[in-house]
């Protein structure tokens, strides 16, 4: 796939409806040694009900539109932190593609680039918080880099769900300085962050979605 159409979009949210349907236990698990337990719900429930949204517009709401129901259903649905930050990105994102009929390097990379700016403001937290951000932040980077040199979709997605991977990992070595993780402090330390394994999720199946299409 050298870019994604409207109609990629609403497939796409549908392959991160199943993702987070089959990840929902280890979200559960995952935020419930420092968090409530409730991220995998959220985020289950947030996908199936933005899958089942696109779905109703179909392919010709255009992408820009498609983004902003999304973000929209999951602010409605899922009205808990991780929910509002998620939405808030693809209705950021949605403004940065505006008017594009498809998504090649460059428009993806200002997509993501978009969804980041949403998601720091939104949350108030920076880089090293060890946060959501911490992922989308290499994300952004790495797609515009890409993008730079001219790399196509695929090849670029493929770079920046292994620059994900890394920060993911990379974020067990910090403390935690928001939300209910905050509270625990020390105790973050070794832990991979739940919402950055959102971001890793999120990324990790756009690149397969292109990869396989």
């Amino acid at each position: 796939m050298d870019k994604i159409t409207a109609s990629d979009i609403i497939r796409l949210f549908d392959a991160w409806k199943t993702l987070f349907a089959e990840e929902r236990e280890f979200l559960i698990a995952l935020d419930g040694k420092v968090g409530d337990s409730d991220l995998g719900i959220t985020m289950s429930k947030a996908f199936a009900a933005a899958a089942e949204a696109l779905q109703g517009e179909g392919e010709v709401a255009g992408i820009a539109k498609l983004l902003r129901t999304a973000g929209a259903t999951m602010a409605r649905t899922a009205p808990s932190t991780m929910g509002t930050l998620t939405a808030t990105g693809f209705l950021r994102a949605s403004k940065a593609v505006e008017g594009k009929d498809a998504l090649g390097t460059a428009e993806v990379a200002a997509f993501w680039r978009a969804f980041r700016d949403g998601v720091a403001e939104r949350g108030k937290a920076k880089v090293g918080d060890k946060t959501l951000l911490d992922v989308l932040d290499p994300i952004a980077m790495t797609l515009d880099e890409q993008a730079e040199r001219g790399a196509s979709l695929a090849e670029a997605l493929a770079v920046t769900a292994a620059a994900a991977e890394r920060a993911l990992k990379a974020t067990e070595a910090m403390l935690a300085q928001h939300g209910k993780a905050a509270a625990f402090q020390q105790k973050t330390i070794g832990l991979q962050d739940a919402g950055a394994t959102v971001g890793y999720f999120l990324i990790m199946r756009m690149a397969d979605f292109v990869a396989e299409t």
